[in-house]
């Protein structure tokens, strides 16, 4: 058994003073409150428990700083898309495994513990299948294992280019599947997840646009009980286009259409009505936000101080993986609502802290997203990472958590993931060897 000794720690009923964590195996196995630390194996200023990343698109950190240049005319989130789709086409097995193993190194000094891999980047770059047709999906699930992060692996079903089954485009032909064959490759990533220690296997219909509503109903049987993601309303002219061609706008459609429950996860969700606000808050699911992504695409402002005040859940990703920030993303959604509403310190309850705040609210609905339990509790996973509190000692413990989400003092220092420390003083373990792999990569996919 490892032991960590805490000045503090967040618990889940509060902070607490002296805390002793006893790690065994992947799990928290004893926990003691006022402790003296003398049996501790590490000593640490403040523990707090890693949060869960609940969206992300793993080949896409590969085009970080490489769609910032202006177009000849408005750029758009569609003229984005375009971009992806290119740099998608061009990836092999061997790039998406280093790209992503980077990105999941990345993850982790950042302070998150698992990842929802929203992964729909299958097939080979003529758009047929591999000979094993969860090939890319075997790559994703290789990297998680090197990076040492916990996998819910979410594999997409992808059919059309839009509303009413529009004919897919050449640049989407590497994400596209019928019902039959998304059910192989289901089958055969479940078979794969089984293999990695402390996976969660779940199912993303990609998209109201991309994935009719009879084949959603379809497919939902395969998730098994498990997580289902999906985007919805990202966009002005998506809900458009599902208003011309369902009457509805999509959010609508989806909750009158499908069974949406706590183990949904509608993704992003910026566009929606005051009703679609509270319908979403009643059904349980959590709103998977993408902050940063959201503002870097110019997707819009989500309804967070509304969705906040009917006790909706929300947890965050990083989506297109641009910049990967636990802390970036927290700042990034409440900065956001300051905005918009020309207001301070929006998600909040009166008297409570914005840092503390979003963090336990993002944990609880990353958690919940991803199919996993979170917190510092016996029986629970041991995900959790320390937080440098040299410079902010002098402040009360909420504070601290404050400086940190929104200042520029403290930082990660230690990060177990499921009982493994695979980030020591800020640094992965493996993340000479993993960057200079990535590296190799790049310049490979630059130069083709």
């Amino acid at each position: 058994m490892v032991k960590l000794f805490a000045a503090a720690a967040r618990l889940p009923g509060g902070w607490a003073e002296n805390v002793l964590v006893g790690i065994e195996r992947d799990c928290i196995a004893t926990l003691e409150v006022g402790a003296s630390g003398s049996d501790a194996d590490e000593r640490h200023d403040l523990l707090l428990p890693a949060v869960g990343n609940v969206h992300s698109h793993a080949f896409q950190r590969a085009m970080s700083g490489l769609a910032e240049r202006r177009g000849p005319g408005d750029d758009s989130f569609w003229s984005w898309r375009q971009v992806m789709y290119q740099f998608a086409l061009s990836m092999t097995p061997d790039d998406v495994e280093a790209v992503a193993a980077q990105l999941y190194v990345e993850m982790l000094e950042a302070g998150f513990a698992r990842v929802g891999e929203f992964h729909y980047l299958h097939h080979d770059q003529d758009g047929r299948p591999y000979a094993n047709i969860a090939e890319m999906a075997e790559r994703i699930a290789a990297a998680s294992v090197e990076a040492g992060i916990g996998l819910t692996l979410l594999p997409v079903f992808y059919a059309h280019g839009g509303f009413g089954t529009a004919a897919p485009t050449e640049g989407q032909r590497r994400f596209l599947n019928d019902r039959q064959r998304f059910g192989a490759l289901v089958e055969a990533s479940r078979r794969l997840a089984a293999s990695v220690p402390g996976s969660v296997m779940g199912i993303a219909p990609h998209s109201l646009r991309a994935a009719s509503l009879d084949e959603i109903r379809a497919i939902l049987p395969l998730a098994e009980g498990g997580p289902v993601h999906i985007h919805i309303a990202e966009q002005v002219l998506e809900v458009e286009a599902c208003l011309a061609a369902h009457a509805a706008r999509p959010v609508e459609l989806l909750l009158a259409e499908l069974p949406v429950d706590q183990r949904w996860c509608l993704v992003h969700a910026t566009h929606l009505s005051g009703q679609e606000v509270g319908n979403i808050a009643r059904s349980g699911a959590v709103i998977g936000l993408c902050p940063i992504t959201e503002a870097n695409l110019g997707d819009g402002i989500f309804s967070g101080a509304d969705f906040f005040a009917q006790k909706g859940r929300f947890g965050v990703g990083s989506d297109s993986n641009l910049r990967i920030s636990l802390r970036g993303e927290l700042a990034q959604y409440e900065y956001s609502q300051r905005l918009g509403r020309r207001s301070r310190n929006v998600i909040a309850a009166p008297g409570q802290s914005t840092g503390l705040s979003l963090f336990e609210e993002a944990l609880a609905g990353g958690a919940a997203a991803l199919g996993s339990a979170a917190g510092i509790a016996i029986g629970h996973s041991a995900d959790l990472f320390s937080l440098d509190t040299t410079a902010t000692g002098h402040l009360p413990r909420d504070a601290q958590l404050d400086a940190w989400i929104f200042g520029q003092d403290g930082a990660v220092g230690d990060v177990w993931a499921r009982g493994r420390k695979q980030v020591v003083g800020g640094r992965h373990v493996r993340r000479t060897a993993v960057r200079q792999r990535f590296e190799r990569t790049m310049v490979r996919l630059l130069s083709a």
